[in-house]
């Protein structure tokens, strides 16, 4: 009996050993699992430290990075941009260099409204004569504009800056054109007599123009072929897109050229007056942290009335003749003219917007088939076969 209780107890000693070590044996396992998941990110985070080695190498022995890299960079940045809640919407620097007569005073109030709305910086220059700038000028401007707080939009009566020629970074340009010949006329009226807002204010804008000048004729000024009714003087437009060359300002084919390429390189949008309300609406599609409930806005009575301020006063509309003078000498304009609205329509196609602006009263084919026929400018006794109403039809009078 005696022996059968030592073997038995033997047996049960020895039951209980072995299962403390088949427990110790699972704990000891268990214990090396969390060693294998840390050597596994160990592993992870050397392979990628030696990935960014190994590009850092080939970017110093081939000036360049790699595209892995660009990849993994844009990807980070994309990322980190989601997890902050203070970037800045893209673009944050936008400049409008606006073209003189082309609605310019009409965006510059809504954007007053809309700085306010929506916290961004407008920065209106006061500075309306100076559209061309020496080199200096230009280096000090653009730093001046780089160092304004972002998110901004900058507007200025001046021709393009080309940025990145002085190593700063390139801001999102946007602009609106009008028919040339409508805004020659609004601006030959305007410096003599104003706008609405105050009959005194050409006055003040053109205080030494003596009354032979203020009054003239504006038939006598294109026939006559007067300095500020023939180029250089009607070569307006282009030089605004154009830039700061010396050949910006002369009459031809490469001036032209340059700005339908800075259109196309720079501008994310430009325009035209004629179909203004679809502008708006380009621009709060393409622009909303800028621009979102601009049309409302521009609808309202109390912008209505604020707007209606801004027409000249006393326009008159030139005789057929002189029109087809100017046509012909602004030729250049109307091709840049032409080109911008082509643009403006595919973009508007492009988007899926549907226009909500009345097509053009006028029509400006019969004037582009007579400066065909039209080399030199008209004398002024040429007989016309075509009456003033047919003028004064073609002419748009905002």
């Amino acid at each position: 009996m005696k022996n059968f209780n030592s073997s038995a107890l033997h047996s049960h000693s020895q039951s209980t050993n072995h299962i403390r070590e088949r427990n110790n044996r699972k704990y000891s396992l268990l214990s090396v699992l969390p060693l294998r998941f840390s050597l596994r990110g160990y592993g992870f985070c050397m392979a990628t430290l030696f990935l960014f080695c190994f590009g850092s190498l080939f970017y110093q022995l081939n000036g360049g990075p790699p595209k892995i890299l660009l990849d993994i960079r844009q990807y980070l940045e994309y990322m980190c941009a989601l997890l902050s809640s203070q970037v800045l919407p893209f673009p944050s620097q936008v400049i409008y260099n606006r073209v003189g007569k082309c609605g310019s005073r009409t965006v510059v109030i809504l954007l007053r409204l809309l700085a306010e709305k929506h916290q961004f910086n407008l920065v209106s220059s006061d500075i309306h004569n100076k559209t061309r700038l020496t080199k200096h000028e230009q280096v000090d401007l653009m730093k001046n504009i780089s160092s304004i707080p972002q998110p901004f939009l900058y507007t200025r009566h001046v021709h393009f800056l080309n940025f990145t020629r002085f190593k700063i970074e390139q801001p999102v340009y946007i602009n609106i054109i009008r028919d040339p010949i409508n805004r020659f006329l609004s601006n030959y009226f305007f410096r003599r007599f104003g706008d609405w807002r105050g009959e005194q204010n050409h006055l003040i804008r053109t205080p030494g123009m003596k009354d032979d000048e203020r009054y003239l004729d504006i038939n006598v000024c294109i026939l006559e072929n007067y300095p500020e009714c023939s180029n250089p003087r009607v070569f307006y437009i282009i030089p605004y897109f154009c830039g700061q060359h010396p050949q910006c300002r002369e009459p031809g084919v490469w001036a032209l050229e340059r700005a339908k390429q800075n259109v196309l390189e720079n501008y994310l949008l430009v325009g035209i007056l004629e179909e203004l309300e679809d502008v708006l609406l380009l621009l709060e599609r393409l622009l909303p942290h800028y621009f979102t409930g601009v049309l409302n806005i521009y609808k309202s009575p109390d912008y209505r009335k604020m707007g209606n301020m801004t027409g000249t006063v006393r326009k008159q509309t030139p005789t057929l003749e002189a029109l087809q003078v100017l046509y012909h000498r602004m030729r250049y304009e109307y091709e840049f003219y032409n080109f911008v609205r082509d643009q403006f329509h595919l973009t508007k196609k492009k988007i899926g917007l549907k226009s909500v602006s009345k097509p053009p009263a006028y029509s400006n084919d019969f004037l582009r088939q007579l400066a065909l026929r039209t080399p030199e400018p008209l004398d002024e006794d040429e007989e016309l076969e075509t009456d003033l109403e047919d003028a004064n039809s073609w002419l748009v009078h905002p």
